[in-house]
């Protein structure tokens, strides 16, 4: 059984999906027994342990279950289906937050700032820009988009301006956008 290819499956049904009946836009939870009906497009085998095994081992902590029953999952963060809202913490931010990109995005982030995109050239734009708590972590994102670049968020500054940022329940931070004054930009040696 290829658990990627799974997996990459579940994150579009949850995140993704053209026609997401399954999803409840309020909170982002799907049926399970739905997304493994979806799932057996991929592979015949998968069953309730198969998605417990993928939660449990995903590193990032991408999905969810609703609760012990394991009825309802979702994914935690990263949608590009409207209307799906996720509900998120707004605590007080550290002084400063990263994000990761590539220096071939520099010229249409300062243009606009930083905003949300997709997260693949056949993709929508998510709702929020992801954000980092440590530079280590952009470093690694703005790798798998080309030569990467840190973009240090002054994030104190910007909540402290009325802006909104909000944390997910697998510690990504993120915000509708960051306005160009906010950051400052760290070429990784």
């Amino acid at each position: 059984m290829d658990m990627k290819r799974i997996s990459v499956k579940l994150a579009y049904f949850l995140r993704h999906c053209e026609n997401p009946r399954y999803i409840d836009l309020n909170g982002g939870w799907a049926s399970v027994s739905e997304i493994l009906k979806a799932l057996k497009s991929v592979s015949s085998d998968v069953n309730l342990s198969v998605l417990e095994q993928i939660v449990a081992e995903d590193k990032k902590g991408r999905y969810s279950f609703y609760d012990e029953t394991h009825q309802k999952i979702r994914a935690n963060q990263g949608h590009s289906i409207p209307g799906v809202t996720i509900e998120m913490e707004q605590p007080k931010p550290p002084e400063f937050l990263y994000h990761g990109t590539a220096t071939r995005f520099l010229d249409s982030i300062f243009k606009e700032g930083l905003k949300p995109h997709a997260s693949s050239e056949k993709s929508k734009p998510r709702q929020f820009v992801h954000i980092s708590s440590d530079y280590e972590t952009a470093v690694q994102v703005g790798s798998r988009h080309g030569k990467p670049v840190v973009l240090k968020i002054r994030a104190k500054d910007f909540v402290n301006d009325g802006h909104e940022l909000y944390i997910s329940s697998n510690g990504v931070w993120q915000a509708k956008c960051v306005p160009v004054e906010y950051f400052s930009v760290y070429y990784p040696e």
